[in-house]
């Protein structure tokens, strides 16, 4: 079975439609699938609920598609960085919940694992529990967390094998192998593609079968969110 596809567009094609909930991996502007990111801008699918950490910066990463409004509601983390994120929440024309790191990432990985939910004492007291069911365990309170189980996870790895093995690059790891697990189709942005079997065993950071579509990005721009320098002294 080939999985590796001629272009992102072709990647999305007849797999992303309206209204859907979509997971993009990433920590920032790290480890995100720029490609798939404008090919589903240019798809022109709209109404969408995107999990990602946070939502690109903008003009660039998840921030495209805040400018087209093709993303109606968030589930993130971060929302700094981003003024037509702050600008079009403030107005009411963005929803958003509002998640604790290590939650939004055990709800992609409870997903992925089958559970449906677990109970964490993140957000016990704070607006994240608002509305949400409260236990006591061992005389301490916590919160029930649904998982997420997107419609379509876009993730960025560093190497795939032809049978959509995947070597991931350092921090760039982040969100994306739970947001792949999690969802129900998973495609992959990789800068190389590699005969099977090429990468080694215990190189796999994500096993194929979790993928389902490869596209080739040899030359992302891999923007830095903020660039610090110092001087340097001669």
């Amino acid at each position: 079975m080939n999985k590796v596809y001629p272009s992102a567009a072709e990647a999305l094609k007849g797999v992303v439609a309206d209204g859907q909930l979509i997971a993009v991996g990433g920590f920032g502007l790290c480890g995100i699938p720029e490609a798939l990111i404008d090919a589903l801008r240019d798809s022109g699918v709209k109404n969408l609920t995107a999990i990602s950490n946070n939502a690109g910066v903008d003009g660039f990463g998840l921030g495209k598609l805040l400018e087209t409004r093709q993303i109606r509601k968030m589930i993130s983390s971060y929302v700094g960085e981003n003024k037509e994120f702050e600008r079009q929440y403030l107005a009411g024309e963005l929803e958003l919940e509002f998640t604790p790191q290590g939650t939004l990432a055990e709800k992609l990985r409870a997903g992925g694992a089958g559970i449906p939910a677990f109970f964490t004492k993140t957000g016990v007291g704070t607006l994240v529990a608002e509305g949400k069911e409260l236990r006591e365990f061992d005389g301490e309170t916590y919160v029930m967390e649904r998982s997420l189980v997107p419609d379509v996870a876009l993730i960025k790895a560093d190497v795939a094998d032809r049978s959509g093995n995947l070597r991931f690059n350092l921090t760039a790891r982040n969100f994306n192998p739970a947001a792949a697990t999690a969802g129900k189709i998973c495609i992959v942005e990789v800068e190389r593609v590699v005969a099977t079997g090429e990468i080694a065993p215990d190189d796999v950071h994500l096993p194929g079968i979790y993928v389902h579509r490869i596209v080739v990005n040899p030359t992302p721009e891999k923007r830095i969110e903020k660039r610090t320098t110092r001087d340097r002294k001669v």
